[in-house]
């Protein structure tokens, strides 16, 4: 079966689509995706989307900005939710593109139920979610037999902008083993100190990936008790996504962009750790 063979939805007049745009490498679209922005009227996309992707769109598209960056004059989300409306209540076909997942950390949900309210039909495609595709390709498992069994997502500030109410640090740091920070760069020096006061040990590998997916990626391997130092004197700035736990270790054997590149992978990175069996 050919690509062409699949059978892809129609984009219905009058509807919006909730599209996630992956963490920035055009080729991890899905066909949904690329489908929806080849037949959208008007593409409302958030800053991380990037020109190649919005490319994709047919030239008679309207492209409507609707980013939101830390410390950055944004639209309101309410506005946001309400151009959807109304654009597809003049009836177009509207796509709501956003970097990641729609519905991890992306408000997505919210849009959603907007509407829901305004008696707007919509269909949700996926993406795949920085936290996961972004560390792949940084060469870091979110979870590995050897390491851990759990892993938690966590956003790295609230609505305000600051570290994020109603975490209960002390259950964080006791409970998952591997955690995976959003948007956690601005708070990293209070994340972790909050993390080590709960338990978490300064030596616990940390890595931190910025422009993940991209041409422009960078990882930073540090520790719990370095990292923010780490980061603010290798001038990284967002967007980012910070991982703290020992999976961090795998990418000593796990690199495979650096393995193209010529750097050696070690067979056996978790060193004397004994593999689980499980049955």
């Amino acid at each position: 079966m050919n690509v062409e063979d699949i059978s892809l939805p129609v984009f219905e007049a009058g509807s919006v689509w909730l599209v996630g745009a992956g963490p920035g490498d055009p080729g991890l679209l899905t066909l949904h995706a690329v489908n929806g922005l080849r037949q959208a009227d008007a593409v409302v996309y958030d800053a991380l989307v990037s020109g190649e992707i919005l490319d994709l769109a047919r030239p008679e598209c309207e492209r409507i900005y609707a980013g939101k960056r830390g410390g950055k004059p944004s639209p309101v989300q309410a506005d946001i939710s309400q151009r959807l409306v109304r654009l597809a209540k003049a009836g177009k076909r509207v796509l709501r593109l956003k970097g990641g997942d729609p519905f991890v950390f992306g408000r997505g949900g919210e849009e959603a139920l907007a509407l829901v309210a305004a008696g707007v039909p919509f269909r949700i495609i996926p993406g795949i979610s920085a936290g996961i595709g972004g560390l792949a390709y940084a060469g870091i498992p979110v979870t590995h037999r050897d390491t851990n069994s759990a892993v938690t997502f966590v956003t790295g500030h609230g609505v305000g902008g600051s570290v994020p109410d109603g975490i209960d640090w002390g259950a964080l740091a006791k409970g998952s083993p591997v955690i995976v920070f959003y948007m956690a760069i601005k708070h990293l020096a209070a994340i972790a100190d909050a993390l080590q006061r709960h338990g978490r040990a300064a030596g616990e590998p940390v890595a931190v990936v910025s422009q993940a997916t991209l041409p422009a990626q960078t990882v930073l391997e540090s520790t719990l008790g370095d990292c923010a130092a780490a980061v603010a004197a290798a001038g990284i700035e967002p967007p980012c996504i910070v991982v703290v736990g020992e999976v961090v270790r795998l990418r000593a054997g796990l690199d495979w962009q650096g393995l193209a590149e010529g750097r050696a992978l070690d067979a056996n990175p978790l060193g004397a750790t004994r593999r689980r069996e499980t049955g």
